[in-house]
C-alpha cells in the first residue's frame, strides 16, 4: 500500500493545478485519471480559450506557471457590455497603473505548461490511464484500489472529476441541477479591425454573444449561446453564412472575419452541490459547481477553490493535524460556500434577466446599464469582482505561497 498526503481523483486542468499547489508546499499527492494528459496535448489550435482573472494569474505566478505562459496570453484592458448590438455600451476599463482586468489564454497553452511542471514536481505521483475501482473513506483515512490492483492510501481525497463526478454521486452529496436548454458555439476568428484588448459581451433574449481578445491583435474567440436547436443549426451553416450571422449579431464591431478554428458546440447546464465536503472528502472545481459561461468565471471559481484548499491544508500540516480532519474541511466549506453561492446565483440571474423578451424589458435593462455606467463606485465593485479580488482572498491569489 502506497501512502500519500492527498489522493486526487481527476487529472484535468483543476486536478493538475491542485497537485502543483500542494507540491509547491511539500505536500505529497497522487493524481489518478483514466486519461493521460499527454494525450490531450496538441499543437493545433482548436478554438478553446479561457478567461483568466488577474488574481487567478497571480496564483499561476506563485506556482511557476505564469512565466511559462504570459507571452502567449492576451491582456483584457477593457470590457464592453451591451443589450443588443445597437445598445450603448457599459464599459469597464483598467487604469494605466492597474493590472489588466484579466487575460485570455488558449487552453492548449495551459495544458502544455501544466504537463511540463507536473513532470518536474517531486511530490506528485502520477497514475494516469487508471481509475479507482473502490474507494473506502474510513475513520482513519482513505484507501483506493486502482484497476491494476494497486492500493493507495491518504488522509483525504480531493474530487476534481468535473461536473459529472461519479465519486461525488457515490458519496451521496445532493446536487441542484438543471439544463438551460441552450448550447454554446465556441470558435475563433481573425478580423480586419484590431480588438484593442477589448472583450465584448452582447446580450440577446436567446443568449449572449462574447468576443474575447486573443493574440495577435486581430484575432478573437467567439462564445455564442443560443437555444439548443438554433445552436445546432448555426453550427452546421457554411462558413460564409455563419460569419454573416456573427456579423449581424455583433453589429460588425470587428470588421471582416474569417474562421481560424473549428466550431464546437457545448450544452449549458447549472450544477451546485449542497456542500463542498464530506467525510475525508473535498470537492474542487466543477465537481462542486458548474455555471453558465455568461461571465467567464467558471474556471476562475475552481482556481479559488484550489487556492483556498491549499492554504487550509498547508496550515493544517504545519500544525501537525490530520489532513482529513473535520475541522479543516469545515474551514474550507465555510470559506468557499459563500463565494460559490454568490457567483453561481449571479450568473444564473443574469441569464434569466437578459432572457426576458419584449421592449419594456429591454428598456429597463438598458436603463440599468446606463445607471451603472454613470456610477463609478458601482463600476469599481464590478471590476473588483471581474478581477477576482473581492472578499477574503487566499494568499496564493496575491502571487505568493502560503
Amino acid at each position: 500500500m502506497t501512502k500519500h498526503d492527498v489522493l486526487i481523483l481527476g487529472g484535468g486542468l483543476i486536478g493538475q493545478t491542485m497537485a502543483l499547489a500542494l507540491d509547491r508546499h511539500g505536500l505529497r499527492s497522487v493524481v489518478v485519471d483514466p486519461v493521460d494528459p499527454e494525450t490531450t496535448l496538441t499543437t493545433d489550435f482548436d478554438g478553446r480559450v479561457t478567461a483568466i482573472s488577474s488574481s487567478s494569474w497571480k496564483l499561476f505566478d506563485a506556482l511557476g506557471l505564469g512565466p511559462l505562459m504570459r507571452g502567449q496570453a492576451c491582456p483584457i484592458a477593457r470590457i464592453e457590455v451591451r443589450d443588443g448590438a445597437a445598445g450603448a455600451p457599459l464599459d469597464f476599463q483598467s487604469d494605466d497603473d492597474d493590472d489588466a482586468l484579466g487575460l485570455m489564454l488558449e487552453n492548449r497553452v495551459l495544458r502544455r505548461a501544466l504537463w511540463l511542471l507536473i513532470q518536474q514536481a517531486p511530490h506528485v505521483t502520477r497514475r494516469y490511464g487508471h481509475q479507482a475501482v473502490t474507494l473506502d473513506r474510513g475513520p482513519n483515512g482513505v484507501t483506493a484500489q486502482l484497476d491494476d490492483g494497486e492500493v493507495l492510501s491518504a488522509p483525504l481525497v480531493l474530487v476534481c472529476e468535473g461536473r459529472h463526478s461519479t465519486t461525488r454521486a457515490a458519496a451521496g452529496i445532493p446536487v441542484a441541477a438543471w439544463d438551460y436548454a441552450s448550447m454554446s458555439i465556441v470558435t475563433a476568428m481573425d478580423h480586419s479591425l484590431p480588438h484593442g484588448g477589448t472583450a465584448h459581451q452582447i446580450f440577446y433574449p436567446g443568449g449572449p454573444v462574447a468576443l474575447l481578445p486573443m493574440n495577435p491583435g486581430t484575432r478573437s474567440a467567439l462564445v455564442w449561446s443560443l437555444p439548443e436547436a438554433d445552436a445546432k443549426a448555426m453550427a452546421k451553416l457554411g462558413e460564409r453564412a455563419f460569419l454573416a450571422e456573427v456579423d449581424r449579431a455583433t453589429g460588425g464591431l470587428l470588421g471582416d472575419m474569417r474562421l481560424v478554428a473549428p466550431r464546437a458546440v457545448y450544452p449549458l447546464q447549472f450544477r451546485h452541490t449542497a456542500k463542498m465536503t464530506d467525510h475525508r472528502l473535498a470537492l474542487v472545481g466543477d465537481a462542486g459547481h458548474g455555471i453558465h459561461p455568461i461571465a467567464g468565471q467558471g474556471f476562475n471559481l475552481g482556481l479559488r477553490d484550489v487556492a483556498a484548499l491549499t492554504e487550509v491544508l498547508v496550515e493544517g500540516a504545519r500544525l501537525g493535524l490530520d489532513l482529513g480532519d473535520a475541522q479543516l474541511l469545515a474551514r474550507y466549506q465555510r470559506w468557499r460556500s459563500a463565494d460559490v453561492m454568490a457567483v453561481t446565483l449571479a450568473c444564473d440571474t443574469l441569464v434569466r434577466l437578459f432572457g426576458i423578451k419584449g421592449r419594456v424589458a429591454r428598456a429597463v435593462r438598458r436603463l440599468g446599464l446606463g445607471a451603472v455606467q454613470r456610477a463609478k463606485p458601482l463600476k469599481d465593485l464590478f471590476m473588483s469582482e471581474a478581477r477576482g479580488e473581492s472578499g477574503a482572498l487566499p494568499v496564493m491569489l496575491t502571487g505568493v505561497t502560503v
